[in-house]
Parts: structure tokens; sequence; C-alpha cells
């Protein structure tokens, strides 16, 4: 590590390629082309990895990309609500088994975009765009009265890794209304270089436009320079697809530590306050503490 702060070791500079995926098909189709080249890509991954989850020749840190929802934030419910009323209005599921399902299937709505969940889940792309609305309305009016806090230490995180020169984004696959809205509940607007919502990329989670967006949006030069953070599979498939140099998975979300080093991760940590230490600032604890 150079005097201030930045990485010299640490990247590595295997490049990690993704398959291509058409522009005009719909997320379902681009990810039933691809899936099967994830997991080749995770596999690469993993032998990579030392024993410490770490790569062997890393190259100079400049951007990290943090996911919102389980990552950085902890939502206390909050899909759950905004899905009950998204699937009230546009009559979604009405057994109580069925609705069950579908919940659990919702929850992919923060890390996937809500057009897509709701498309998977209605097969009508008019009561999708009905559904995917109601959403992201309900999920903005309820963050705006509470029901999220920040993962204990990662607004000190994010501000450590911006006071030695590296680029943070936060990502979302929430809608930009619902990202503003977020971000507004826990006083988050200006505290990264930038936030993306799906709606800035294209596409959301497990493909790599939020992380590529990213990287052109702060002026990154290299994939290589940028560690991706997240709490799912879809979080690690989007990382690992943009080629980031570090991929990261944390244990705040709804998964496990296997679970993630199975979709590709490089490391897993318990939370996203420990990734200065993963990424070697140990001697510069506190820096970015308020």
């Amino acid at each position: 590590m150079t005097p201030d702060g930045r990485i010299t070791s640490e990247f590595d500079d295997v490049t990690v390629e993704a398959t291509g995926f058409g522009t005009e098909s719909t997320d379902d189709e681009d990810w039933d082309a691809f899936d099967d080249g994830l997991d080749d890509d995770a596999a690469v991954r993993a032998e990579d990895r030392g024993d410490d989850g770490r790569d062997d020749d890393l190259a100079d840190l400049e951007l990290v990309v943090l996911s919102l929802a389980g990552t950085t934030l902890l939502d206390d419910g909050l899909v759950e609500r905004a899905f009950e009323r998204a699937a009230d209005a546009a009559g979604i599921a009405p057994a109580p088994a069925a609705r069950q399902d579908a919940l659990d299937f919702a929850r992919q709505a923060v890390v996937r975009s809500p057009l897509a969940v709701f498309r998977t889940l209605t097969g009508d792309d008019d009561q999708a765009q009905h559904a995917a609305a109601v959403f992201s309305s309900a999920y903005a009016d309820i963050a705006a009265v509470g029901g999220l806090g920040a993962v204990p230490g990662a607004e000190d995180v994010i501000r450590l890794l911006r006071a030695t020169g590296v680029k943070v984004a936060l990502v979302t696959g929430l809608s930009q209304t619902a990202q503003d809205a977020v971000l507004a509940a826990v006083g988050w607007r200006d505290v990264a270089d930038v936030a993306l919502s799906a709606d800035d990329a294209g596409r959301a989670r497990p493909f790599p436009d939020l992380p590529l967006t990213a990287l052109l949006r702060t002026g990154t030069s290299s994939v290589e320079g940028m560690v991706v953070v997240g709490d799912t599979p879809a979080d690690i498939a989007s990382g690992i697809a943009a080629g980031a140099g570090l991929v990261v998975g944390v244990l705040t979300g709804a998964h496990d530590e296997r679970t993630l080093l199975d979709a590709g991760a490089d490391a897993v940590l318990p939370s996203v306050a420990d990734l200065p230490e993963l990424l070697g600032y140990h001697d510069l604890a506190g820096l970015g503490a308020r």
C-alpha cells in the first residue's frame, strides 16, 4: 500500500471474460443465455483465490461498488410491505400459499429490477408494468417514513475509501424514484461519488451493467481496479460478468458464506464494515470516521 492508502498489490490481473448478451431481449432471456458461463467463471475465480480468499496479483484500487439493501442498508421488511401493496393492486397470487411463494421471489426486486421480477410472476407485461410501478412507489413511500437503517460501520467505510482517493458507487435494482427516497431517508444523498439504479444502467443484476456504468461515471481506468461488494449471488454474478478485480460477498443479507463462495465470490465477510481490513487498510483505521 502506498502512503496515501492506495492498494498496489491486491487485485488479480486475470480478467474474467463474460459471455455476450443481446440488447433487445428481456432480462430472463439474457439470463438463460449466459447462466452456464457464470458457473465456469465462478470456478475460475475459486482457483485464483488463495487460502485467505485473496487473489495473488493485484492492481491499484480505484473504485468500490456497493449494493444498497442487504449490503450497506438494512430494510426491516420494507420489500415485503411494498410487495403486499403491489400484489393487491395487480391481483398477484391471491391464494395464501401462492402468495407466499410470490413474496419469496419478489425479495429479488431490490437486486433485479422490479419489472423483471413481476414480469416473471405474472407472465403479462401490462400487469407487470402496473405492479412494478406500485411496488416502487410503495417502497419509496415506506422508506420516507422509516424502516431503513445503515449497516453498522457502512458509512465510515465509504468515507474512509473516499478519503484515500477511492471512488465509491452505491447501486440498486430499484427505480430511480425509490433509490432517491432510500438515500434521503438515511441521509446518504451525497455520501458516495455516484448512486445508480437499474434505470441508469439498463439492466439490473446479475448483468454487469451497474458495475460497468459505475466505472464509466467515475472515470475508473480499468475493471481490474474495481471491487464489487454484495450480499446475493446475483451481486456476485454481476461483479464477475463485469470483470471486477475483486468480488466480495457479505453476510448481512439472506445468503450464507457457502452460497456466496459457490457463486464465485473471492472472499466473504461478516459485514461491509470488515472491507477495509480485507483491502489492506490496517494502518488507516478510523480515518474515515466522523
